[in-house]
């Protein structure tokens, strides 16, 4: 690659956090929402939003040269299909996504000096207490949160389901199960299986609406608890989505060993995460690792990390299935005494 294509690339990647902040600001400003029902112009725009014209003009025309919005030639914006992902309304919709990380992730990543200096959460220095506890005492906070979590596990769910054969499981347990949303999706596909969704009583409040308007109340228990002190008996197979990569070993190996404790020999320990690959190629783990370190203090790991983790947790890994949309199942059996 030629000097000056390495300069342009280099100046893009340090410029990056110049188009995620425009692209929040566009959320928070629901400009995508006001406009599908058809174009607007800028000024239409402002009055709506309650912004200076101009300098909204000036934002919307960075956005349009990223293929976010499409300016008419007469200040007059309209959607594009990149823009329509920014709708709040639609499925697959990244505008939570883009306000969670326009707002507190992106100040806690302000200060990725720190955590890489000190190995500390950035997230606690700026907001005086850790991320969930944060979430729990800010209800509209943790509310684009799961909103959040929606639009990126919606992909995860459905490569899930297609990847791995959940069939002639009796019980799940979701430990951590958050909203719901993998949860119905599994018990939805596969109409014999039972399952438990377990999570903080705050959090379960939220799931129970979920499950209910998803028609599987019947199906369901929603039991309220936290998994560094136990977790629910008799599950067929006890799921955790994106929870062991939120602690670092030690806290990790507390929930596996408090599922040890409950699971049957013959049930399944199936962990969602993203296994990062050896070599230098590019990998979403890479970078979400940065996240896990600045934010809630935990880690995205490779095989080998897993695997003696798991190992010191009481479990052997089976086998680890991929999936199309950068996961991993890893499948684990209770290791024998």
């Amino acid at each position: 690659m030629e000097t000056a294509s390495l300069h342009q690339r280099l100046n893009q990647l340090i410029t990056g956090y110049w188009g995620t902040q425009a692209i929040y600001v566009a959320a928070k400003l629901r400009i995508a929402d006001l406009l599908a029902d058809g174009p607007q112009s800028v000024n239409d725009l402002a009055k709506q939003t309650n912004t200076d014209p101009p300098s909204l003009y000036r934002l919307l025309r960075a956005l349009a040269s990223m293929g976010i919005f499409a300016d008419d030639g007469t200040q007059t914006f309209s959607l594009t299909p990149m823009a329509e992902l920014l709708r709040s309304d639609v499925r697959g919709s990244q505008h939570a996504m883009a306000l969670m990380c326009g707002e507190e992730h992106y100040q806690a990543w302000g200060e990725l000096l720190y955590s890489v200096k000190t190995g500390k959460m950035a997230f606690d220095k700026m907001f005086g207490m850790p991320i969930f506890e944060y979430l729990s005492k800010n209800i509209e906070q943790a509310k684009i949160f799961d909103a959040a979590m929606v639009g990126v596990h919606g992909r995860e769910s459905a490569a899930m389901v297609e990847a791995y054969d959940f069939a002639g499981t009796g019980i799940i347990a979701d430990i951590g199960g958050g909203n719901g949303s993998l949860l119905t999706t599994i018990l939805s596909r596969f109409p014999t299986i039972r399952g438990i969704l377990y999570d903080l009583p705050g959090v379960t409040e939220r799931a129970k609406s979920n499950i209910e308007k998803a028609g599987l109340s019947s199906r369901c228990s929603v039991i309220g608890g936290n998994f560094f002190e136990s977790v629910p008996e008799g599950a067929d197979a006890y799921l955790m989505r994106h929870i062991i990569h939120d602690w670092d070993d030690e806290k990790a190996l507390t929930i596996l060993r408090n599922i040890h404790r409950v699971i049957r020999p013959d049930a399944r320990l199936l962990v969602i995460e993203g296994v990062i690959p050896p070599g230098n190629d590019p990998h979403f783990g890479k970078l979400l690792d940065l996240t896990m370190l600045t934010l809630p203090g935990g880690k995205e790991r490779t095989e080998e990390e897993y695997r003696l983790l798991f190992e010191e947790g009481g479990f052997r890994i089976k086998r680890i299935v991929p999936t199309n949309a950068q996961v991993d199942i890893i499948e684990a059996e209770k290791r024998p005494e």
